[in-house]
């Protein structure tokens, strides 16, 4: 036999090194699992001889993040799985049976964030009679989170994900099936190179029963108590070739790509596309990480391995009156030289450029009388004037009312519409969990539309100083003097919330935005401190009116 090449040695190294890593997390996954079990008691809900679940009408859920958020296959409801202290767990919903909503794994985390438990159970709600059913197999995934998992064709599809124990943490890139009509797992081999270990990532079926997989994070230690991450912006297609062998294959997708980030949220939705939204960017200052958030759409035309960015054009109204505006200006210009008795001129060229969906340019050259030339030219660059105003708006469109930027956010489609609640966004060390609802018609992309507003409630930390920040949350932890402070600083948040600029009797938002700006960017500013760069700055203070804004009206 001859020698193994360097890169045959590296690969087998690699390998055996993560099979170390994997057994090493496993080991001291099993000790402490005995430690969260009485935890978890106190939190589980779910007895497996009581699986029955009751409808009732409720209140808006909790704010809450990275739950699983699906469409009724057969019903026009949407089903909230999950977040809070469960987590991590995704659902796959398939139209068999009267609708099925499948789970695998996910992590516990207890309330202090200091004990996770990760699970590698597989579960089934039966929507038609609301019973839950866990399915054993064997065969399958490790426990793990922040894992993905689609139904393609008569298969559940799991990939990647991540297991964190109190020391150790590993990510993982391996791909399992498991078969809805024999109920077993099989771990696939797929051939070629396929994605590096990551968590989070985005994953879509093609109706030709492909998976395509985007982006995702991971981390790696690289010397003791440091790590270093990443965010993945790389592009996978797994292939199906026959009943049982899959080929990895790296996409080169055209058109303008998503901005790097974590934590964005990801939904099929019609016309063979997939769509992005929102996620977070974090910059690694020298002690400290600045998130920058996103409230962005993006979509990727699955058929013409495409990325564009979701632009909203705005109410039809709005439109047309733009429209009626341009054209009369133009017929005015047009019939005003011969009114003035000017001689009519020859036949005009009229060049026109129209950019294609693959992003192709085609130039057209068309030959018009004088007198409509110059309502041709107008006609002819309304499209162009039209996009640039949908993409950047004027100060009105600008300021219409849209989700404000946040990561971990939960999606579903239903009809053509796009439903996105909840998830999270930071302000210095502060987090600010969501619990509003937004809709968006995905054939229109004219405005977003507000289902449930957040609850104002839920938004203490706006009235916060500095000086509470650096002080009571310390005396929060150590158990302090909380109790005997408390009226002093209800009174104190009462003194604070009045001191924001009230909203004036039917005023818009797009109005009450404007003319208190500046007073929300100075609250801003205080909050991040003056080393924050002026984009996120502005972001965040257009986040902090809307919240007030909303919680109020």
């Amino acid at each position: 036999m001859g020698k193994k090449s360097k890169k045959e040695k590296k690969v087998k190294g690699a390998e055996k090194t993560a099979a170390k890593m994997e057994k090493k997390v496993s080991k001291r996954s099993k000790k402490e699992e005995k430690d969260l079990e009485a935890l978890i008691a106190e939190f589980q809900t779910l007895d497996a001889k009581k699986t029955q679940i009751i409808e009732t009408s409720c209140p808006p859920p909790s704010p809450r993040l990275n739950a699983s958020f699906s469409a009724h296959p057969e019903k026009d409801e949407l089903i909230l799985f999950g977040g809070e202290y469960f987590n991590g767990q995704k659902a796959a919903v398939v139209p068999q049976a009267g609708g099925q909503l499948w789970v695998f794994g996910g992590e516990f985390a207890s309330p202090d964030g200091e004990q996770f438990y990760h699970y590698k159970d597989l579960w089934v709600l039966h929507l038609a009679t609301k019973t839950w059913e866990q399915i054993k197999a064997a065969g399958g995934p490790s426990g793990r989170s922040g894992h993905r998992m689609v139904a393609c064709k008569r298969q559940l599809i799991v990939f990647g994900g991540f297991h964190e124990s109190a020391r150790d943490y590993i990510y993982y890139n391996d791909v399992y099936a498991f078969n809805l009509d024999t109920f077993t797992w099989s771990k696939l081999s797929p051939s070629g190179l396929g994605p590096a270990p990551r968590s989070g990532c985005q994953m879509s079926t093609t109706p030709e029963g492909n998976v395509v997989i985007y982006g995702g994070y991971s981390k790696q230690r690289v010397k003791k108590d440091v790590d270093r991450g990443t965010l993945h912006t790389d592009m996978f297609l797994l292939k199906a070739e026959g009943s049982d062998k899959w080929v990895w294959n790296r996409l080169n997708p055209s058109g303008v790509k998503p901005t790097p980030r974590s934590g964005f949220s990801v939904a099929v939705g019609p016309n063979n596309r997939s769509l992005l939204f929102g996620g977070v960017h974090d910059e690694e200052e020298e002690e400290s990480i600045e998130g920058d958030f996103f409230n962005d759409v993006y979509f990727y035309d699955m058929g013409k391995n495409r990325w564009f960015p979701g632009q909203l054009k705005g109410p039809k109204s709005e439109r047309k009156k733009r429209r009626r505006g341009r054209k009369a200006e133009a017929a005015e210009v047009a019939g005003g030289g011969e009114s003035e008795g000017q001689s009519p001129q020859g036949p005009m060229e009229i060049v026109k450029e129209v950019v294609a969906e693959d992003g192709t340019v085609m130039t057209i050259k068309q030959m018009v009388p004088a007198a409509g030339a110059e309502l041709e030219r107008f006609e002819s660059e309304e499209e162009e004037e039209e996009e640039q105003e949908e993409g950047a708006g004027d100060e009105a469109s600008g300021q219409q009312v849209e989700p404000c930027p946040r990561s971990n956010a939960m999606l579903a489609v239903k009809h053509g519409l796009l439903y996105v609640y909840g998830g999270m966004f930071e302000v210095g060390d502060r987090q600010f969990t969501l619990s509003d609802l937004y809709s968006i018609d995905l054939h229109k992309m004219e405005e977003w539309k507000v289902l449930v507003e957040m609850d104002p409630k839920t938004q203490e930390w706006l009235e916060e100083s500095e000086s509470d920040e650096e002080g009571g949350d310390v005396e929060g932890a150590e158990g302090g003097e909380e109790e005997e402070e408390g009226s002093d600083e209800e009174s104190e948040d009462d003194e604070e919330e009045e001191q924001h600029p009230p909203v004036q009797p039917d005023e818009k938002y797009t109005d009450y935005l404007p003319r208190t700006e500046q007073y929300w960017i100075k609250l801003a500013r205080s909050n991040m401190g003056p080393e924050a760069k002026e984009k996120k700055v502005l972001k965040v203070a257009h986040a902090m009116a809307k919240a007030f804004y909303e919680g109020l009206v």
